[in-house]
Parts: C-alpha cells; sequence; structure tokens
C-alpha cells in the first residue's frame, strides 16, 4: 500500500508536533513537511509533493489558509486538501468549499476522526462535517469498509467492488455484514445513499 504523504500547516506549535505524532504513527501516512505559515504551502508543495495537505484556516501573520488551499488546487490539482478550523469559523467553510478543499473539519475533532477524514478524502470523496458527533457515525468502520462504501457509492456491483479491491466475494459479504451490523440499515444501497447525502 503506498504511503499518503502529508504535509501539515498549523500555526500552533503543539498542535501541528501532535498531528505529526499521530500522523507518523500509521502504517499508511508520513509527514511530508510541515510550516507554521500557509503562505509557505505553495512552496513546499512543489518541494515535497504531498498527496494531502492539512490547512489550518488561519496561520502565522494572518495568512489565509483558504487563499493558499486556493492556489494550491490551481498549481497542483493531485494534491487534495483538508482545511481544519475551530468551531468559531464554521462560517467559512462554503467558501473554503469554492476555494476547492476537498474536505473540512473541526480541529476539536479526536485524531481517529482526523485520521477517518485523511483516509475518506484521499478515496475521492468530501467531507464537509462540523459536529463530531456526526462525523463519529463513521469512524467506526475499518479502511477495507471504507472503501467498498466508496465503492458502492460509485455504482459498483459486489463482484467489481471484489475485483478492485482483490478479496473474495465471500469478503466482500461479509463486509458488508459488518456495515449494516453497525448502522442498522436493512442494505448496502441504502446505506450509501445515506452516506452520500451526509457529504453534500
Amino acid at each position: 500500500m503506498a504511503m499518503i504523504k502529508i504535509l501539515i500547516v498549523e500555526d500552533q506549535t503543539m498542535l501541528r508536533e501532535s498531528l505529526e505524532h499521530v500522523i507518523n504513527e500509521q502504517h499508511d501516512m508520513e509527514v511530508a513537511g510541515s510550516t507554521d505559515d500557509a503562505a509557505n504551502a505553495p512552496e513546499l508543495c512543489q518541494k515535497y509533493t504531498p498527496d494531502l495537505v492539512l490547512m489550518d484556516i488561519v496561520t502565522m501573520n494572518n495568512s489565509s489558509g483558504i487563499t493558499y488551499t486556493a492556489q494550491i488546487r490551481k498549481e497542483f490539482p493531485s494534491i487534495k486538501v483538508v482545511i481544519m478550523a475551530s468551531p468559531s469559523e464554521i462560517a467559512f467553510a462554503e467558501e473554503a468549499r469554492k476555494a476547492g478543499a476537498q474536505s473540512f473539519m473541526e480541529k476539536d475533532v479526536g485524531s481517529d476522526n482526523l485520521l477517518y477524514v485523511i483516509r475518506y478524502t484521499m478515496t475521492g470523496y468530501s467531507i464537509y462535517f462540523y459536529k463530531s458527533d456526526r462525523l463519529a457515525f463513521f469512524t467506526r468502520f475499518t479502511e477495507k469498509e471504507i472503501a467498498l462504501i466508496c465503492l458502492v457509492c460509485q455504482g459498483m456491483a459486489q463482484d467489481e467492488i471484489a475485483q478492485h479491491l482483490g478479496i473474495s466475494e465471500s469478503a466482500i459479504k461479509k463486509h458488508i455484514t459488518s456495515i449494516l451490523k453497525k448502522t442498522g440499515f436493512d442494505s448496502i444501497s441504502k446505506f450509501a445513499l445515506y452516506a452520500m447525502l451526509c457529504n453534500t
């Protein structure tokens, strides 16, 4: 499995170091670089070629994370951006979306939620959740289950999903059973529709 290279843009030293620690502990992620000023982000994207940028909404010198997100998305369209905001900054969600940020999350979510947002964003989907309790609904899934949900959302049949993930159809059925047990839904298609509605 390819490592997810992440650039962290956060001006609070303690939080930045905490993010670095949590990410570097993961088997599928690594911190490519970090900075306390969003203005440095485009240059660091050129230098480190990260897969994803964790972007604070406002950093050192009042640099706008949203402004530099727009620049990154224009200059490096393959790089995904997750904007992190404090609860008082949720009003900027729509601006973040217009700037091209794939996902937008509150800073005060737990590390499990953060890692979920990163992985889910890397599958090609967006998360614009502002309440950690709503986001927590989705963090109960394994990585394989998340991948399966995303592929169901794309309209793939079970045999196609099995081929795409490189596992058997019986394994797919076990994952689906697990997802339905965790969510209370009676069909994976109904849950996939719910998941898509939650991310619009």
